[in-house]
């Protein structure tokens, strides 16, 4: 029980709460309703694999980095609570599982599953070479809603790439907040972070941009999919929460950083969920009554 409880912490299972929603958002969206018990059960499953492979991978690519790093130095590897063999087995189970699962969706999810998987690889070796790391760690949650609609519907549609695009956006966002932290250390390493690059000032700057151009998706969300005004109440909440989010860190005080990037962002996922489940809801309770 205490090395599973290692494990947790290491992959940070609570931060699962950023994708599954958007995960369970793509489902709703493709089975317009409510989907299969089969699907959500893959699905979840399928969730769970690929971002425990992802978040295992990470930290046994970036093992030495975090033991030089004051605010990481405390991780399992770099504190000898796990060895590297030992998180480097659990991302290939990991990632067997989530190859387990997508074999019980979509004959298509059996073949796009690479395309799911490589930027989770490669995005700990961006770090090295481009600020655009950011926007690859989006990506890698933005895949959440298109992957779960491949594995209802088989196929692809543009609304869904625009809500992984939004999803995308937002990631690089609140991760740019949180890579204000490292600033100095990502200097020093020669890591390439937008605020290493570019200061603070202009990475919140980044940020704010990121995030007025996931609401504005989010709308042209609503609009493909003819959602209704439910949907739209998320959006907007959703709206303010990130201008909340975006005054809670300045410049010259990175004190709430965390409730920045942990409870707004948490909020954020679920209620969009919430609310898109509450639309579907609402339109078969008006056709009912109709």
């Amino acid at each position: 029980m205490g090395r599973l409880k290692t494990v947790l912490e290491m992959i940070k299972f609570e931060h699962t709460i950023f994708a599954l929603p958007f995960a369970y958002m793509g489902m709703v969206l493709a089975a317009n309703g409510m989907p299969s018990l089969s699907h959500i059960l893959w699905i979840t499953i399928a969730m769970v694999g690929a971002r425990s492979f992802a978040m295992s991978l990470n930290r046994y690519i970036d093992r030495e980095i975090d033991a030089r790093n004051p605010r990481t130095k405390d991780r399992a590897i770099p504190a000898k609570k796990l060895t590297a063999r030992y998180v480097l087995g659990f991302s290939i189970i990991s990632l067997a599982v989530f190859f387990v699962a997508t074999y019980q969706l979509a004959p298509l999810a059996r073949v796009v599953w690479p395309a799911i998987v490589l930027p989770f690889v490669i995005y700990s070796y961006t770090k090295r070479f481009t600020w655009l790391s950011h926007v690859i760690l989006g990506m890698c949650l933005g895949l959440a809603p298109i992957g779960a609609w491949i594995a209802i519907k088989n196929g692809l549609s543009w609304p869904v790439v625009i809500l992984g695009a939004a999803v995308t956006l937002w990631t690089a966002g609140f991760d740019i907040i949180y890579a204000c932290q490292d600033i100095e250390v990502d200097r020093r390493e020669k890591l390439f972070s937008i605020p290493a690059v570019f200061g603070i000032k202009r990475a919140l700057l980044v940020t704010r941009t990121f995030h007025v151009l996931t609401v504005c998706l989010l709308f042209t969300v609503g609009v493909a999919f003819k959602l209704g005004a439910i949907y739209y109440m998320g959006v907007i909440i959703t709206a303010l929460l990130l201008t909340y989010e975006n005054r809670l860190v300045k410049p010259n005080d990175l004190s709430k950083v965390n409730l920045a990037f942990f409870t707004v962002n948490g909020f954020i996922s679920l209620q969009i969920f919430a609310f898109t489940g509450l639309d579907f809801a609402a339109r078969y309770l008006l056709k009912g009554m109709g």
